[in-house]
């Protein structure tokens, strides 16, 4: 199965040459700079949190319509394909309706240029904005979704495609435009009071600036560059803790919060969260790893995949490191481990046998293996609840991937998730009171694939059942999240994004 290949990642000279250049930025955040376009009367300011990864705007400005704009904007230089994306509101009632906040692409930093902008107002409307040509009268196109607390605006091509959505909810409905802007252009931020004698301020998280997979990329011979984000579950706000031009995937939590595992180019890492350091873990015999490894509900242990030269097969080793214990049996089959039973006893997984992808349970220590789904089609990702009664899973049965739960034994199958996505891997808190899941959209992807590089979301749900919500808007996929990364107090999680163009927010990896 290709989506279970290891990594070997080919980094290209150019990526290399985008992270150093990167480096020498000296902008707020992630930007080069910020200026006030238009006759502005009153000067915008921008504050940078680090610590958060915030940007807080103050912006004057009479309007950004008509023939010319007027309004504080935090940009930078991209050419290429790219993906903006931002959660933000506005700080205080504000004085005029339509004061704006968003997202915006410029041709130049002149009061009459060409662009195009995701625009949220202060009274609810959320548009696509544009001017064609320098000084031609500003179109609009309004979403369909109000008051949005997160946009985002991609380009390919000439194409210049908005999504909305309020803060937990999919976006909506998209609004497109051909427009020609120049292959290199200003992108960034911006705040407009729709009042040229009053200064608004608004707030910006998750500012992301994404290049996506070029259209010619060979998945699993080359790869984009990752970020490790940790995101707080109650805020939604997510921080880029780690950087790098390699594939980094599934970073399970350990249990003392002091680490996270994960695996790079047939390795694991044990990561270090006080100095954000990496250190390779000694798995022999097995060192081709891929993304299926979990630690042991007591943190003593974990259960890795490795598939050295052949199909994937069940390992067992010290947390911190050492010998390798083979637990499926090689020849059979490919196993993809994915979950410890809270006593220790038992490892399930998701196993090939004779054509088919189903749940199997196995004594942690070897032995004699249990299939526990036979349903025709793709069951995988199995994972116990902290109490030991369920096992969580995802499967095509249905038609689209969806969330599932079985007793331990494996009986009383039924379906937890049931709407128009392909949702994968299900994850349940520590405390047993949530779940979170990935979900990649159905006109991009397979039921039954999970491929990198593309437009998904992380999901939350209680485990008692009711709806879910959106915590994270990215892009990524396979190695987002495949295996549990819950912090052991079950108020954060970390999850792995992907861009060909890394930013340094924090440190990036030197190898």
């Amino acid at each position: 199965m290709l989506k279970r290949l290891s990594c070997f990642l080919v980094v290209v000279a150019a990526l290399q040459f985008t992270v150093a250049a990167c480096a020498q930025n000296s902008g707020p955040g992630i930007f080069d700079s910020h200026t006030n376009v238009g006759a502005v009367k009153h000067k915008g300011e921008v504050m940078y949190n680090a610590a958060k990864q915030q940007y807080t705007i103050s912006g004057s400005g009479t309007n950004i319509w008509a023939n010319t704009d007027e309004f504080h904007f935090v940009w930078k230089k991209l050419k290429g394909d790219f993906i903006l994306r931002t959660n933000a509101e506005f700080i205080g009632k504000g004085v005029e309706l339509h004061r704006k906040w968003g997202f915006m692409v410029r041709k130049t930093l002149e009061g009459n240029s060409a662009h195009v902008n995701a625009v949220v107002h202060g009274d609810g409307l959320t548009s696509l904005q544009y001017r064609k040509t320098a000084g031609a009268v500003t179109e609009e196109q309004k979403s369909t979704v109000t008051f949005a607390g997160v946009i985002q605006l991609e380009r390919k091509g000439n194409t210049y495609t908005m999504s909305a959505a309020k803060k937990g909810d999919v976006f909506g409905p998209e609004e497109k435009v051909d427009l020609d802007l120049g292959d290199e252009v200003y992108v960034g931020l911006f705040v407009c009071s729709h009042n040229p004698d009053v200064t608004e301020k608004a707030i910006f998280s998750n500012v992301r600036i994404v290049s996506p997979a070029p259209a010619d990329l060979v998945p699993y011979k080359k790869y984009l560059g990752s970020a490790i984000e940790i995101l707080d579950m109650e805020t939604q706000h997510s921080r880029i803790i780690y950087q790098s031009p390699k594939s980094l995937q599934a970073p399970n939590w350990t249990k003392d919060n002091k680490s996270l595992i994960y695996n790079s180019d047939g390795t694991l890492y044990k990561y270090s969260l006080a100095s954000n350091t990496p250190v390779p873990l000694n798995t022999n015999p097995a060192k081709n790893n891929n993304n299926d490894h979990v630690i042991s509900f007591d943190g003593k242990m974990l259960t890795i995949s490795s598939g050295d030269g052949g199909p994937s097969i069940g390992y067992t080793v010290p947390v911190n490191g050492g010998e390798a214990k083979a637990v499926t049996t090689k020849g059979v089959g490919a196993s993809y481990m994915h979950g410890w039973s809270p006593d220790g006893k038992y490892l399930v997984f998701c196993g090939e046998r004779k054509g088919e992808y189903d749940v199997y349970r196995i004594p942690s220590g070897g032995g004699p293996e249990e299939r526990l789904t036979t349903t025709p089609g793709l069951d995988d990702g199995p994972e116990y609840t902290p109490n030991g009664k369920y096992i969580y899973f995802n499967s095509v049965r249905s038609g689209l991937m969806q969330v599932w739960r079985m007793d331990a034994d494996g009986k009383n199958q039924v379906q937890i998730t049931n709407d128009d996505y392909n949702n994968w891997f299900p994850h349940v808190s520590p405390d047993g009171k949530w779940i979170v899941y990935i979900t990649f959209l159905k006109n991009e992807v397979a039921p039954g694939d999970h491929p990198f590089y593309k437009h998904v979301y992380i999901r939350v749900m209680p485990v008692t059942g009711g709806p879910s919500k959106v915590v994270a808007y990215l892009y990524g996929g396979q190695g987002t999240i495949n295996t549990p990364s819950w912090s052991p107090d079950s108020k954060h999680i970390a999850f792995v994004s992907n861009s060909d163009l890394l930013f340094p927010v924090f440190p990036i990896a030197k190898n």
